[in-house]
């Protein structure tokens, strides 16, 4: 009975203990499949999560994209426009800001740089017609502050941002009448310490000079050798320019004078010396810029002391004779203000940041007055050879006006010159001239002829 007792506590006991490994297996089972269903569960809402998100860019992405470029546009600044009864052209061919201009001696040709790494060259004669067109000269691996024509018109020469020199380019007349522009082998080599304020090219072809706000100047020969160094003593320069005669340098800065000097060559061509030749004194404060009448013998300079004054250099300096002042005439100016005086000296045109002044500059009196002429300040201001137009730059567009003020002038001139002509053949002649000047005046617009 013992042995049947043992026997049955020891089979109950092992029932008992398998009993219990399959309920541990049954919820071990049980624990791994609910693991399994919750994996199941969050990989499903994962995926699910995935395909909405993908939905919802796909559904936006084109509002994105027409949003992005309603903001690029927004951002954009808009285009400047600007209209007068005198504009005769907006020349909007650059996609930079315009630096400089120039017109050729010729008169054929209007060159201006932009940063935009090209130099275009424009027709005077398409100034009137409906399109501009231009020629473009790419400036290799960098961009041009400066342009200047040569005396011959068949190259220019330019100042390069980065390379801090002068480079050379020929223009080359093809069959079709076009030009294709080359580029010198090599640039001047880099001799100024601080930022340039000017470059010129002498009419005589004998010089061609540079200038920086450090007071330096200095003077080449057309293959790049250095022939001379000025030092102005201005404490800065602000301006510097050569004379359409080819004779004379000049410049301005801190000081109120501009000083001008004579380059000097011999009877073969050979370069002599820089010999001083006169100041213009008079102004009060330091000089914003000049310029010089066709001839030279004219000057005019605009000053910080809110000025600008009419010079008669037509002088012998070397027998100590001195320019003397033909007018001062009260003016708006600022810091970059730009003077530019007719080629044939009768009228006086001074920008003062973004707007134009233009005065007759026998009586000083203010003849038109155009405002908001472009949208950042004007960055430079010239006439062309014939006295015909005015052209100015101050951001990606040139404008050209027709010179009403210089028609109006040379009228009121010739009229007074009629009045005490005594000489029949005289009188026709002015009569003649004073027909010319008037059609020219009316050409420029109905309200060309009424004075300011």
């Amino acid at each position: 009975m013992s042995y049947y007792n043992g026997l049955t506590v020891s089979v109950v006991k092992e029932i008992t203990w398998l009993e219990y490994f399959n309920m541990e297996v049954a919820a071990l089972v049980a624990l791994t499949l609910l693991l399994g269903a919750l994996v199941i569960l969050v990989a499903l809402a994962v995926g699910r999560r995935k395909e909405e998100i993908k939905e919802e860019t796909e559904q936006a992405g084109p509002t994105s994209k027409k949003q992005d470029k309603q903001r690029s546009r927004k951002d954009k600044p808009a285009q400047h426009n600007f209209s007068h009864p005198l504009l005769a052209a907006s020349l909007k061919g650059h996609s930079g800001n315009v630096t400089c201009l120039d017109f050729s001696s010729n008169g054929k040709y209007l060159a201006s740089c932009a940063d935009d790494r090209t130099i275009r060259i424009w027709s005077t004669k398409d100034f009137l017609e409906r399109e501009h067109k231009c020629l473009r000269a790419n400036v290799e691996l960098d961009h041009a502050m400066l342009v200047r024509f040569s005396p011959d018109s068949r190259a220019f020469i330019t100042w390069l941002a980065n390379g801090d020199a002068i480079r050379i380019f020929k223009m080359i007349k093809k069959d079709d009448g076009t030009f294709s522009f080359k580029a010198a082998s090599e640039d001047f080599p880099q001799k100024h310490k601080a930022p340039i304020v000017n470059i010129g090219i002498a009419e005589t072809g004998k010089f061609i000079m540079s200038a920086s706000t450090d007071t330096t100047i200095l003077i080449w020969d057309l293959k790049g050798e250095l022939l001379a160094s000025i030092n102005t003593n201005q404490m800065t320069n602000s301006y510097a320019a050569v004379s359409p005669c080819g004779r004379f340098v000049a410049s301005c800065g801190f000081t109120p004078d501009v000083k001008v000097w004579e380059i000097c060559f011999g009877k073969g061509g050979e370069f002599r010396e820089v010999a001083r030749a006169f100041d213009l004194k008079g102004h009060s404060a330091g000089v914003h810029a000049f310029d010089f009448s066709n001839d030279s013998h004219r000057m005019v300079t605009v000053s910080k002391d809110g000025t600008w004054k009419l010079w008669n250099t037509d002088v012998e300096y070397k027998k100590q004779q001195d320019p003397y002042l033909l007018r001062t005439v009260p003016c708006s100016s600022s810091d970059g203000s730009r003077v530019a005086l007719s080629p044939d000296g009768r009228v006086v045109a001074i920008s003062d940041g973004c707007n134009v002044s233009m005065f007759d500059a026998t009586t000083g009196k203010l003849e038109e007055e155009l405002r908001g002429v472009h949208s950042q300040g004007i960055t430079d201001l010239r006439f062309d050879i014939n006295s015909r137009f005015l052209a100015c730059s101050g951001d990606k567009a040139i404008r050209v006006f027709h010179n009403a003020p210089g028609y109006r002038v040379a009228i009121r001139d010739m009229q007074d010159m009629l009045k005490k002509a005594q000489n029949e053949a005289m009188k026709q002649r002015l009569q003649l001239q004073i027909r010319e000047a008037q059609s020219a005046l009316d050409a420029a617009g109905p309200n060309a002829d009424v004075l300011f």
